[in-house]
């Protein structure tokens, strides 16, 4: 990963309770360090079902707040993503799935093996 501002996630809330800002900060800043700019917020712990909900079978869902716009101005200047932040952005469709091999790749070109006719080798 190249570049100097980084988009990760800043663990909040208590023991065993987490809840992440997603910010964008610099390569060098400590993970719960000032950010330049707090873009949205993760809850990993789904809320849980009632028991209706869960005989209709509905699936228990994470908490995503985030916004867009900042995010893509970001990737837009350069910030790269961590791995947990580049999930998170794929799911929400700003990022490609391929991501980071772009999606047009150069392919690599192979020397065909040319056999050498009469011309022997000691």
């Amino acid at each position: 990963m190249k570049g100097l501002v980084r988009l990760r996630l800043a663990r909040m809330g208590r023991s065993h309770q987490p809840v992440y800002n997603l910010v964008v900060t610099t390569k060098r800043t400590k993970r719960d360090g000032k950010p330049i700019e707090v873009i949205g917020t993760y809850n990993p712990v789904p809320a849980p079902l009632t028991p209706e909900q869960k005989t209709l079978g509905y699936v228990p869902t994470k908490d995503v707040k985030l916004d867009f716009q900042r995010a893509k101005y970001w990737l837009g200047v350069g910030a790269q993503p961590s791995d947990s932040v580049a999930k998170l952005l794929k799911k929400a469709g700003i990022l490609y799935e391929e991501w980071p091999a772009p999606k047009n790749t150069a392919k690599v070109v192979t020397k065909k093996e040319v056999p050498l006719e009469g011309k022997k080798f000691a």
